[in-house]
């Protein structure tokens, strides 16, 4: 049956409303039990982590969207694997998988099975892929499996730094409502992203834009566009999509950290568009936008 959008206003309630009062819990406990340091360590902490999975597991893992140096891919794996969403190796193998089944059965996190499915629920399910099925070529990286292979020792480091700067109470909010927070702006991805949100193009699955989740995964939500060209470095293809990874992976590029930066061909661009508006006016889309 199709969510009506009184089902879909009370779903995204339920997904933001936690965060915002989460927000208003800090606000509200300013100079009792929060401090300056505190909310300093939770935002850091959550910008090292998230970048770590924006811009090295989703897009230099896993689409190759650029090639970096060695120090730089081992920095962002690292990192990618501070929040505590899974080894570099799983991680990008999920992905890919989530790509080549997009809102398809085998798809592991689509909210066709639900909701709720495709944010938590798939977590609990046998539906991780398998690295040898599909990212055959990272088993013979050094650097992927070294990572993948230490990941606990980095879980352990990105709470050891807030416990020995803040102590428990640095543990507590630059750790454990850090990883709380990352975890559900990513998973964010997955179901907000495929149910609310506008279509910029038309693909064979039900991904969406939406500027929320653009703001909070640093770029990631602008998902329709990724959907559209998966390999591109930068999914905000307008200056009022903010994309903070792209823009973290444009500046290491003018620093000759990285190379081989994917953008996508303007003629490409204009040809897609121009393709969209075809069959939109044709009524042959492959998804309806909802």
């Amino acid at each position: 049956m199709k969510p009506t959008p009184l089902y879909k206003a009370i779903v995204l309630v339920a997904v933001v409303g936690p965060l915002l009062a989460t927000v208003y819990a800090i606000y509200s406990l300013w100079g009792r039990a929060i401090h300056a340091v505190d909310l300093a360590l939770l935002l850091s902490m959550y910008t090292i982590t998230a970048l770590g999975v924006t811009v090295g597991f989703h897009r230099m893992l896993t689409h190759r969207s650029f090639k970096p140096n060695p120090v730089i891919k081992f920095l962002f794996l690292v990192m990618g694997s501070m929040s505590l969403e899974g080894m570099a190796i799983e991680w990008a193998a999920t992905h890919t998988k989530h790509h080549a089944k997009s809102d398809r059965e085998g798809d592991p996190h689509s909210p066709v099975e639900g909701f709720f499915h495709s944010h938590v629920g798939w977590l609990f399910k046998d539906s991780m892929a398998d690295p040898k099925v599909y990212t055959p070529h990272l088993l013979k990286d050094p650097i992927v499996m070294f990572v993948s292979r230490t990941f606990f020792v980095w879980v352990l480091l990105s709470l050891a730094i807030p416990f020995a700067i803040g102590g428990w109470w640095g543990l507590l909010w630059g750790g454990l409502v850090r990883i709380f927070l990352a975890h559900h702006v990513t998973w964010s991805v997955n179901s907000i992203c495929h149910t609310f949100g506008k279509r910029e193009f038309e693909t064979s699955d039900q991904s969406r834009n939406e500027w929320v989740v653009g703001l909070l995964a640093f770029g990631e939500g602008w998902h329709n566009n990724h959907h559209a060209f998966p390999r591109s470095a930068f999914h905000g293809l307008h200056w009022w999509q903010f994309d903070l990874s792209g823009y973290i992976i444009w500046t290491m590029e003018r620093l000759g950290l990285v190379k081989d930066v994917y953008r996508i061909p303007a003629e490409l661009l204009k040809k897609r568009y121009q393709k969209d508006a075809v069959a939109t006016a044709t009524g042959k889309v492959l998804v309806s936008s909802k």
